[in-house]
């Protein structure tokens, strides 16, 4: 039942607690399509905060070979967007500023908010990896929005993921639920069991959110692959997402979500090599160090690219009474930062956990080392635990918003500082193309 509400022009904070109002499974043969794999039980509600969404959201609008820049653009908009057009309140709703959209926008916002919940629940569910879906074919039949591997599917393939988000005024479960089947026997559904440039695609979701504007609620259906069992036998009880450290991925898929992570941290530098690496082409002439901020957060360190916050070509890094006080960089820094005066923090910068970027920045430098005729299937890259949503339960303290830092960390290591903004620096990190990360 959704209730009729007065939306607030309050900007978002409170976690929100979404229901899984619609679940289908789809019948395939073969099934499963490929032997031993068990797809993540989707059960229960998805809780995430502002920064999540916002995270996600820039996260899947970036998974394209456009210019950096360009995407870096698109990024800020649509943070200000999820900041601005979502209600506060632990209940999903619409602010009442979506009125001031005209149809095409809200049609745009919602279709990205769409992929961003789209993203939160596959990340949930414990895949990693990602990628635009539009490599399975370069003509214009439909076909599902991303490409998703690591966690359960690890050895099997991959497995697809189609979006929709819908604000209208006829939103309902049972249209979310129709339009979630629809997409997938569209979009996912003749693809599975194909070869995708990733692996087989073992598995296939359709993922509808919807929220009526003007109303309190929202409605999350999915559709998925039915993994039939063996006649006249129960099954096995469904098995939790196992705690890795790190996982196999090929690398194609790897080279794919990390682009879009050094994109949306503003580290254009790192982008070239990796679109060399993929692509091809002219060897990049820039071979200079790229410099990267040690940020202390939440008890982890990040690297924040200094890139991002320097406008000049090279960083002063012998200026370390500056570059350890953070209070100066808003003097110096050429980008702005997702931060307002009040301290109350929406969201910060995009970083990297320093493992997680350390490993994938030293195997890049080998793979530019050793050319690109060399380049290896998979890599072996560390996965960490997320933070800021999460599925499965009522609710969730893990995200609450009476916890001390509001962030979003995802299992590839790309995350969103929120608040409390860090405060300093613990030294510095460089990065050569040719000669890997230096030491600490």
């Amino acid at each position: 039942m959704v209730a009729q509400v007065d939306a607030t022009a309050a900007i978002w904070r409170t976690d929100k607690d979404v229901a899984l109002t619609g679940h289908t499974r789809h019948r395939h043969k073969p099934s499963p399509v490929s032997p031993g794999f068990s797809a993540p039980t989707i059960s229960g509600n998805l809780t995430f905060g502002p920064t999540a969404l916002a995270a996600s959201i820039a996260r899947t609008s970036t998974l394209c070979d456009a210019p950096p820049e360009m995407l870096a653009r698109w990024r800020d908009s649509e943070l200000t967007r999820v900041e601005w057009l979502v209600a506060d309140g632990a209940v999903f709703s619409l602010s009442s500023y979506v009125n001031c959209l005209a149809d095409s926008e809200r049609t745009s916002f919602a279709g990205h908010v769409g992929a961003g919940i789209t993203d939160i629940l596959m990340n949930a569910l414990g895949y990693t990896w990602r990628d635009n879906a539009a490599c399975l074919s370069g003509s214009l039949d439909p076909h599902a929005d991303f490409i998703y591997g690591g966690g359960r599917v690890s050895g099997h393939g991959v497995v697809l993921a189609e979006a929709h988000g819908s604000f209208a005024a006829n939103v309902s479960t049972a249209r979310m639920g129709t339009r979630a089947k629809n997409k997938y026997s569209r979009q996912v559904k003749p693809y599975v069991a194909t070869m995708s440039p990733h692996g087989k695609i073992a598995h296939g979701y359709s993922i509808a959110f919807g929220s009526k504007p003007g109303a309190a609620g929202a409605f999350l259906n999915v559709a998925e692959t039915m993994i039939s069992k063996p006649r006249g036998t129960a099954g096995p009880p469904a098995a939790s997402e196992p705690v890795i450290d790190s996982e196999a991925v090929p690398t194609p898929l790897v080279l794919a979500a990390h682009r879009s992570n050094f994109v949306i941290m503003d580290a254009p530098r790192v982008v070239t090599w990796i679109d060399w690496v993929r692509t091809g082409g002219e060897f990049p002439y820039d071979v200079s160090e790229v410099g990267f901020l040690r940020l202390p957060y939440a008890g982890r360190t990040f690297l924040a690219c200094v890139d991002a916050l320097w406008p000049f070509d090279e960083f002063p890094f012998y200026l370390d009474g500056i570059s350890h006080e953070l209070r100066w960089w808003p003097h110096f820094r050429g980008r702005r930062l997702l931060r307002r005066s009040n301290q109350d923090d929406f969201a910060g910068w995009f970083v990297m956990e320093e493992n997680a970027a350390e490993r994938f920045l030293n195997s890049l430098s080998a793979m530019i080392r050793n050319g690109r005729e060399r380049i290896p299937g998979e890599l072996e890259l560390p996965v960490v635990e997320t933070v800021g949503f999460r599925l499965g339960q009522e609710s969730s303290d893990a995200v609450a918003p009476a916890a001390e830092y509001a962030y979003a960390l995802y299992r590839d290591g790309l995350a969103l500082i929120g608040s409390p903004p860090p405060r300093r620096t613990i030294g510095h990190r460089t990065w050569s193309p040719k000669d890997g990360m230096d030491t600490i």
